[in-house]
């Protein structure tokens, strides 16, 4: 039965939160006036009651001056107003019926009632209903053995009631009426506001705009809102950041490998290979396509919890001896790999150690003269990996550049690159507690360092 209610209902309930709340309104003003109306017309039905008793009882002693009750027995006196007096008026002695109304007959239902409150004594009211309209009829006793019984009708009485009801409700419909619009306009002005706010995020959203909420002045309340949406919104332009490095440092990454592919599938279709010649080129194709899968997932896993690393240790040699056979190092220059203790390990994964380190050495790669050093030792609080080249190093106006995503001090410089690779390194060394730096003190060429915590 509920469900049936509520499916009747629910279509009628306004879509807008407007035409909701001035509903509310509405129902609320309806209840209140429905209350107020019923108190107000039981009070002017008991006020016109009380206005009609009275004026039965001030008739009633007017009458009572007329009736004598000496030791002659109960007698009218004669005046010069005894028709007036007498309309509508019943005078007992005892039980017996001295005078009557000449409209009203000895057996009809008014003299009836009359001699009910006579015999009753003191001062008694009640009301006959009739066909030509409610009378009310009060008795008064005179002297202990005469009692005068007075009668009105209540129709005009009832009439202004009646007008007074209608009045009341007219009122209240135009009341409720006018609350309805009030409410509808004023709830319209407050949540204008709110649709200047919902136009603005959707032109916020569309050309991707640094315009915030909370630089406009707004209640209380929406401004609240206004902090909110700002949060959300810099948190929304923060993930699409992060997105956007991410395929940058993916394009990035996946650069060299790809390079690698390339160069040996073009030594291969060069001139006619040997069976030996084509499983080497596979083996390298094969290798190159690995690295690639690992640095995809050490990316994504890095992009789905920055904040935290996979579980793991690395031998610090042997990495550096594979980053060292993988790279492709130009004829000129020589690398060499210096681990004071062979033992080493540090507190990262293996494919977490490379990434870190394969950008800073590809760097020096690339721009050094004759020779790179990789230097791994140990620290009290970790361990640190210096990779140094003779190049022409690091202008010092760009230093505090050199780990901006996108930055290079000389784009024209003739060296590859899109300014990922150091960001990059730094980034994935402090997801697992590490750091890269630049060692400004160095003289000659460039040096980074890389701390990492001990396995």
């Amino acid at each position: 039965m509920s469900g049936c209610l509520s499916r009747l209902v629910w279509p009628l309930v306004p879509r807008t939160l407007r035409g909701r709340l001035s509903l509310v309104a509405l129902t609320t003003a309806a209840f209140l006036m429905v209350i107020l109306t019923v108190v107000f017309n039981t009070v002017v039905r008991q006020h016109l009651q009380r206005q009609a008793d009275e004026a039965l009882r001030t008739r009633a002693a007017a009458v009572a001056t007329t009736v004598d009750t000496g030791r002659a027995g109960v007698r009218v006196l004669e005046t010069s107003n005894d028709e007036l007096l007498d309309t509508n008026v019943w005078i007992y002695a005892g039980p017996r019926l001295l005078e009557r109304p000449p409209s009203a007959p000895v057996a009809g239902p008014l003299t009836r009632a009359a001699a009910r409150l006579a015999a009753h004594g003191g001062q008694h009211c009640t009301t006959l209903g009739r066909s030509a309209g409610p009378v009310r009829l009060c008795s008064q006793a005179i002297g202990g053995t005469a009692a005068v019984v007075t009668a009105l009708n209540l129709s005009p009485y009832r009439s202004s009631a009646a007008t007074l009801l209608f009045a009341s409700l007219t009122l209240d419909a135009v009341v409720l009426a006018c609350t309805y619009v009030l409410t509808r306009l004023a709830v319209g002005r407050a949540l204008r506001p709110v649709r200047t706010m919902t136009d603005q995020a959707t032109q916020w959203s569309a050309v991707a705009s640094t315009e915030r909420f909370g630089a406009a002045e707004q209640p209380t309340e929406l401004a609240r809102l206004g902090v909110s949406l700002d949060a959300l919104l810099d948190r929304i332009r923060a993930v699409l950041r992060h997105e956007q490095q991410l395929t940058g440092e993916l394009s990035h990454e996946l650069r060299t490998p790809l390079s690698r592919i390339i160069a040996e599938l073009d030594w291969w279709q060069a001139r006619p290979r040997s069976e030996a010649d084509t499983r080497a080129t596979h083996a390298a194709i094969a290798d190159a396509a690995q690295s690639m899968r690992t640095i995809c997932d050490t990316l994504l896993d890095d992009a789905r919890d920055s904040a935290s690393t996979a579980p793991g240790t690395a031998g610090v040699m042997p990495v550096l001896r594979l980053l060292t056979e993988r790279l492709e190092i130009p004829g000129h220059v020589k690398v060499v790999v210096d681990v004071t203790h062979p033992g080493l390990e540090a507190g990262v994964p293996p494919a977490l150690l490379e990434r870190i380190v394969s950008p800073l050495l590809d760097n020096a790669l690339r721009y050094a003269r004759s020779h790179v050093t990789l230097v791994a030792s140990r620290q009290p609080d970790g361990i640190r990996i210096d990779v140094t080249d003779d190049g022409p190093g690091v202008p010092h106006s760009f230093a505090g550049q050199l780990f901006q995503p996108g930055r290079r001090a000389e784009p024209g410089d003739g060296h590859g690159g899109a300014g990922l690779g150091l960001p990059l390194a730094r980034r994935l060394a402090r997801s697992a507690g590490g750091e890269v730096t630049y060692d400004e003190r160095h003289a000659h060429g460039a040096r980074f360092v890389v701390s990492l915590p001990a396995g």
